[in-house]
Order: structure tokens, then sequence, then C-alpha cells
């Protein structure tokens, strides 16, 4: 697995978004951006973090970052997911799961003895250079957007 610590530089991504855009690292460069991982769209977790991340994207957009939610889902998913929540963030299509074995956000998880492969929540911040700055893994989605909103004020 890939170990993404903070002070090296940020592995490039080049995804699909909802709405047929594109969007990569190279093209977000003088900006923070927080790239943050998670399971699945319109599951319980997922949607109450896109909800937590929405609710504070003008803060985020004052304090020059933009948001990315990045799964594994289609776009087509990623769509209906972000219309039905009226999410404020950027969702990008990891579909084939590359950028998500560059960031080591694929992981081995279990569930009731279980083993299997999924997604890592987990959140990153890259500052305007492309350097990770701060890397928060097996994220719990309480109060996690606000004390990512305090680290991109922070930098």
């Amino acid at each position: 697995m890939t170990n993404i610590t903070e002070g090296q530089a940020a592995p490039a991504f080049d995804l699909a978004t909802d709405g047929g855009g594109r969007v990569t690292l190279d093209g977000l460069r003088g900006q923070s951006v927080v790239l943050y991982f998670y399971p699945k769209a319109d599951t319980p977790g997922c949607t109450t973090e896109g909800l937590d991340f929405s609710a504070l994207a003008d803060q985020f957009a004052a304090a020059n970052a933009v948001v990315i939610g990045v799964s594994r889902d289609a776009v087509k998913k990623l769509d209906r997911f972000k219309a039905k929540n009226d999410l404020k963030v950027v969702l990008g299509s990891d579909e084939d799961g590359a950028v998500c074995e560059a960031w080591g956000t694929w992981v081995q998880k279990q569930l009731y003895g279980r083993q299997y492969m999924g997604v890592e929540r987990a959140t990153f911040l890259i500052d305007g250079a492309g350097a990770v700055r701060r890397a928060w893994r097996n994220v719990k989605v309480k109060g996690h957007a606000e004390q990512v909103l305090e680290a991109v004020k922070a930098l």
C-alpha cells in the first residue's frame, strides 16, 4: 500500500467528474485542494460527509480551496448522488481504481468477519504548490469537514 506522508509531492490525478467534466491536480495549481476519498455514493456516512463539506463550501472557496470527493462510482451515479443531495463539491469518478491505488486508499477491510477490498475514508490537504500538507486516515465523519477547513485556513 502506498503511504502518503505530509510534505511529499502529491500524486497526480486526472478524474472524470460529475456533470461530464474533468479535474486534474495540475489544473488546480495555485489553489489548496481537499481530496477526500469515500467508499460509496448514496450510503449514509458518505452522504453525511458530502453534505458536511457542502455546508462549508463557501468558506472553503473563500480560503482559495477546492473540495473534491473521490469514489469508484461511475459518473452517472455521481450525477444522481450530487443532484439528490444538492452537493456543492466536485465529485470525481475513479472507476478503474488508479487514483485510489496511487493515494493508498484501496485497502483491505473487514465487516462481520468477512475480508474484502474497499475504499478507505481518508482526506488529504494539498497546498497550491502540489505538496501534501495534511493526511487524515480512517476518518470519522462527525466534525471532520470542520477540522479540514481549519487546516485549510492555517495554510
